[in-house]
């Protein structure tokens, strides 16, 4: 009987897997947006953590022994010295909220015979974001401002000697060894400042939100009630050059924020980190000037010296016919530059990005002019 070969033509799966069991769609999922309240319990600033460094290994006891030699001598080796708890910071992290509050190096091997050494504990390494302040009893101790630089927390015991570490002239057959050292323990409190180039500041329902939208890919929470922003946010902005600047939007300040009012001093403490700040002013509101110095005197007031950074005044919302009354008011009463846009409409952003770069590029002179290497994002 004659037959021919049948060709089945079959459609190429959609995904390739061996197993329909542990077959994965690999399909991409677009990234759910976080709202302004569900992003309060992922952004935490403030962590108190208790470290305590491993404990070291005891030291061995132990008697060499072999055939025909029956007084062979110690031989317990040292044990092992126990790990520490070491803070090291990454520019992956952007909040404390993934941090413990507590940890605990791993610990020493016991010392074995023929004078073997125990092994030591490996170190704990904490990922904390950069710009983390590291405090113990309201004194710092450590300032973690660059990407990969460590802070020793707590430091691990020191492991205990042998009966091998006690032979003399006059103990032939010691039997003494020593335990190993606890490690060190502490409580530190770890306090997050935000490390941006640029600041936005000002008061509540001044746009600041809407103009890190309008400039980057940052998505702040915008709605028509103050205080809408209650975590700093940070946007990159992109260049041609691939430089990135990145800017932070600051919760609303309101006067007496240097007294801890409104949402006071737990968010005054960002703008420290900025190199140049970017004061945003609502033209609309009358007298937009008085806005201005409040909030330089609010800068002050927390800390000497913070207003006369490098800075330029944005005057926001001019698609508004009341903003483009009180604009030439504001130039004759400012002496920094101003630079009026809409951050709704985006009128006149490029000014702004362009004034931006400037501020960047003279920040990383004076960085280099000083030996020191700038921020880099």
């Amino acid at each position: 009987r004659s037959w021919k070969p049948v060709l089945l033509l079959l459609s190429p799966p959609a995904f390739s897997t061996t197993c329909a069991r542990c077959a994965k769609d690999r399909r991409l999922r677009q990234k759910r947006a976080i709202s302004e309240r569900q992003l309060t319990r992922y952004f935490v600033d403030q962590r108190k953590v208790r470290v305590v460094g491993g404990q070291g290994g005891g030291g061995g006891h132990s008697f060499y022994s072999e055939p025909r030699k029956v007084f062979g001598g110690p031989d317990g080796g040292n044990g092992g010295d126990g790990g520490h708890v070491i803070f090291k910071a990454d520019q992956q992290m952007k909040s404390l909220s993934s941090v413990f509050p507590f940890y605990q190096g791993f610990n020493g091997e016991r010392g074995g015979s023929k004078n073997c050494y125990g092994a030591n504990g490996a170190h704990m390494y904490v990922k904390v974001p950069v710009g983390t302040l590291v405090k113990e009893d309201g004194k710092v101790v450590a300032d973690l401002v660059q990407h990969g630089e460590e802070y020793i927390a707590a430091y691990g015991g020191a492991g205990g000697k042998g009966n091998r570490f006690f032979l003399s002239n006059e103990n032939r057959a010691p039997t003494l060894f020593t335990p190993g050292e606890p490690g060190q323990e502490r409580v530190l409190h770890l306090e997050l400042k935000t490390a941006a180039h640029a600041g936005l500041v000002g008061f509540p329902n001044a746009g600041k939100s809407s103009l890190l939208r309008a400039i980057s890919r940052a998505k702040p929470a915008v709605a028509a009630y103050p205080f809408t922003t209650l975590n700093p946010h940070v946007g990159i902005v992109h260049y041609q050059d691939y430089e990135q600047v990145a800017v932070a939007d600051i919760p609303g300040l309101i006067k007496g924020a240097h007294q801890n009012r409104g949402l006071g001093m737990a968010f005054l403490k960002h703008i420290e980190r900025c190199r140049f700040l970017l004061y945003v002013v609502d033209l609309s509101v009358p007298q937009p000037w008085i806005q201005l110095q409040d909030l330089k005197d609010e800068l002050e007031a927390y800390e000497k010296g913070l207003s006369e950074r490098p800075c330029v005044v944005v005057g926001n919302k001019i698609d508004l016919a009341q903003s483009r009354i009180n604009l030439p008011l504001l130039r004759e009463q400012v002496a920094d530059r101003v630079i009026a846009l809409s951050a709704l409409t985006g009128d006149n952003l490029e000014e702004l990005l362009l004034h931006l770069r400037e501020l960047y590029d003279t920040y990383v002179r004076t960085e280099q002019a000083q030996g020191q290497s700038p921020v880099k994002w």
